[in-house]
């Protein structure tokens, strides 16, 4: 097997890393009816008994999209930067794990928020936007890729300004869009798993023509 062909295997990982986030976190909500999806951030969901799953959740999805990461690396052509998109992303992933290590907990039946998990969170939603931002750059001077950079880097713009207007604007209690907050976080989260996606289906789609012009 090809780096390439292990490159594109490995990127699979992006298309298996939102089912498994978005499974558990549709489970959860079933388990714990009092949870809100429109006012709590995902995160919120490890305040419950059922708050393993979260933690669970994190692992798996960071496992998942660092092996994604490592995949677009072989897939995608060498750049003199080109590094520092993939080590955004990894960088992401750690969050994930910290946000996993240190989740949110009940304090008086209140759903709180750790200070080691708010790290943990800005980390990983900050690494993966600056990391499709820095990753579109290495996509532009790869011919088989080009077409897809105006969108993942439009992606990560995206991401990262949605997710300073959460933190600014929802996350804490009192501000304007803090009744939203859940709903907020998850545009910003289906915005970076449908990029992840794209990605994943590009680098399968290219692998499939790779051999199929070897075949030949």
């Amino acid at each position: 097997m090809s780096a390439r062909t292990r490159g594109v295997a490995l990127a699979i990982a992006g298309i298996i890393a939102p089912i498994w986030f978005i499974t558990l976190v549709i489970i959860q909500g079933i388990l714990q009816p009092d949870y809100s999806h429109i006012t709590m951030p995902v995160s919120a969901l490890a305040a419950w008994p059922a708050g393993w799953m979260q933690r669970l959740n994190f692992y798996g999805v960071a496992a998942l999209m660092a092996i994604f990461a490592m995949g677009v690396h072989r897939t995608v052509q060498p750049t003199r930067y080109g590094l520092l998109g993939i080590v955004l992303l990894l960088a992401s992933c750690l969050g994930l794990v910290i946000a996993g290590l240190f989740p949110w907990i009940m304090v008086n039946g209140v759903p709180t928020e750790t200070k080691p998990h708010v790290v943990g969170a800005i980390l990983s939603f900050s690494g993966a936007s600056t990391g499709f931002i820095a990753l579109s750059s290495r996509m532009g001077a790869d011919a088989r890729w080009r077409s897809l950079a105006p969108y993942v880097l439009t992606t990560g713009l995206v991401m990262l300004i949605l997710f300073m207007v959460l933190g600014v604007f929802a996350i804490e209690d009192g501000t304007p869009l803090h009744p939203w907050a859940g709903l907020l976080q998850r545009v910003v989260v289906l915005l970076w798993f449908a990029c992840t996606t794209t990605i994943a289906f590009r680098a399968l789609r290219i692998g499939r023509k790779a051999s199929s012009a070897v075949a030949a």
